[in-house]
């Protein structure tokens, strides 16, 4: 019955995928598609009785997890009867965990604080930890004194930690034994407790319970059951404490491909471990933080939030671009001095300008941000990598400047383009004028990745709306000034 269903799911995904070739065509994406039709289908059917067989249906057909994505699609005031027609108890936790903030919050509001410690008492503690946070602070006490006393008190310890830290990224299901236990009573005890599954790194402890090594989880299949565990530990090369940022355990873990990162205390004791599925997912995170900055909102852009509030995340970024705009139409005025003919043609590059070295600023910040993000750029390096960034924007002014001049003084040589001003000039206004610009916006795109890392701001902010609104103004700008200039000397 089971690989009937799956036979028909594959053919669906099939049919689905037939006809489609882009970038967006991914399995998983065809999947959510073909189940937010399945589901929205069946919330549309005219009786409450064949609506909840069918939802049931579905739940049974589909795993949690893919429900979870699902739901998130769903309006908010009907995530809750997905949930609970999911087909078991365990079920219902996978989904609770998987899925998103907003359906947590809104499946949470229908149910009691009895239903909600059912959920926690049975997950994860690092899981658990995450998913209380998005009860309000009243009801977050309030289960916290239902659920078991021991748990409750860790995840209490847990909550201390900066949200952003490796005591927040942690869980306490480990194996920890110490030097003199054998290979043998080792893999009796880690068979004797099936609910753990981190099995790819053993820890190792003095008698003291300082943490002295690892022994990879392959060693204890190869080696006689008698070895005593010191004989084929490794050392611990890496690990951190629970005040470590969440962007460092990042780094360690990507750059090392470490599975089960130690989280020490300042005795040495091992005090809990970073998997390495966590830090998967605290990286999609720091994607999704680092996109949305970029893009100039706060919003999650991995969510599916209202229109509304989408809108009010991205407004005060697009309301700082409209000074700028504004302040750009100031600035051209006070040029407004200009001789008639030269301000007629050099407003009409304005855009060029702007374009152009607004493209030259973003390509600079873009790859200095992503270096800083992977860990890549450091202060030995920094130097070299502003001298190479600056190197780029001033060949990029040279190089398009040159073409650009050469092309417009053919245009208007040849009466292509009929600007009422000597050709030559036109072309080496522009010409200069765009060297100018982008070596000028080559800076900030290096200066203000800096700027905003020194003070303790995301990088990415560098490449959002504000400071693209304030590198076109100074842009446009300089481009005003070097036109000044080159007329002033060489063709008043």
């Amino acid at each position: 019955m089971d690989q009937n269903k799956h036979n028909d799911e594959e053919v669906e995904l099939e049919e689905f995928h037939a006809g489609t070739g882009n970038l967006m065509d991914s399995r998983t994406s065809h999947l959510d598609d073909l189940l937010n039709q399945k589901l929205e289908e069946a919330f549309h059917k005219q009786t409450s009785k064949v609506r909840l067989y069918n939802i049931a249906k579905i739940a049974s057909e589909h795993t949690p997890i893919d429900l979870a994505y699902a739901a998130s699609r769903l309006p908010p005031n009907v995530r809750h009867v997905l949930y609970e027609n999911l087909p078991d108890f365990q079920a219902q936790i996978t989904f609770i965990i998987n899925t998103d903030s907003n359906t947590r919050s809104a499946i949470f509001r229908q149910l009691t604080d009895e239903e909600i410690k059912g959920v926690i008492q049975k997950m994860p503690l690092d899981e658990a930890v995450w998913v209380l946070d998005d009860l309000p602070g009243r009801r977050y006490r309030r289960v916290l004194d239902l659920i078991d006393i021991k748990k409750a008190n860790y995840i209490r310890e847990l909550q201390k930690h900066d949200r952003y830290s490796a005591g927040r990224l942690m869980t306490n299901e480990f194996f920890a034994f110490t030097t003199d236990i054998t290979i043998g009573e080792a893999a009796g005890y880690i068979r004797d407790n099936p609910g753990v599954d981190l099995t790819r790194r053993i820890f190792v402890l003095n008698q003291a319970g300082e943490l002295q090594g690892y022994v990879p989880g392959r060693n204890l299949i190869i080696n006689p059951p008698e070895l005593p565990l010191r004989q084929v530990m490794k050392p611990i090369i890496h690990k951190v404490t629970p005040d470590t940022s969440r962007d460092e355990v990042v780094d360690l873990v990507e750059r090392y491909k470490i599975p089960a990162l130690p989280v020490i205390d300042e005795d040495n004791f091992l005090v809990g471990v970073v998997t390495y599925e966590t830090v998967v997912e605290a990286i999609e995170d720091l994607a999704d933080e680092t996109i949305a900055r970029m893009a100039g909102t706060t919003e999650d852009v991995g969510g599916n939030e209202p229109t509304f509030k989408r809108f009010l995340y991205r407004a005060p970024w697009l309301l700082v671009t409209l000074c700028g705009g504004l302040v750009s139409a100031a600035s051209m005025s006070l040029f407004g001095r200009l001789e008639g003919h030269l301000l007629g043609f050099v407003v009409f590059f304005v855009p060029l300008i702007t374009g152009m070295s607004g493209n030259v600023g973003i390509q600079c910040s873009t790859v200095l941000v992503r270096s800083m993000a992977i860990g890549t750029l450091s202060a030995g390096s920094r130097n070299k990598a502003v001298s190479k960034e600056m190197m780029i924007g001033t060949m990029t002014g040279i190089v398009f400047g040159i073409l650009c001049g050469t092309v417009i003084y053919f245009l208007n040589t040849f009466g292509v383009q009929q600007l009422g001003s000597d050709p030559l000039e036109i072309g080496v206004i522009v010409s200069f004028g765009l060297f100018g610009a982008c070596l000028w916006s080559s800076f900030l795109g290096v200066f203000f990745p800096f700027f905003f890392a020194r003070l303790s701001v995301d990088p990415a902010v560098a490449s959002g709306p504000i400071v693209t609104a304030l590198n076109d103004v100074l842009s446009m700008i300089m481009y005003f000034l070097i036109s000044i200039a080159i007329h002033s000397l060489f063709f008043a």
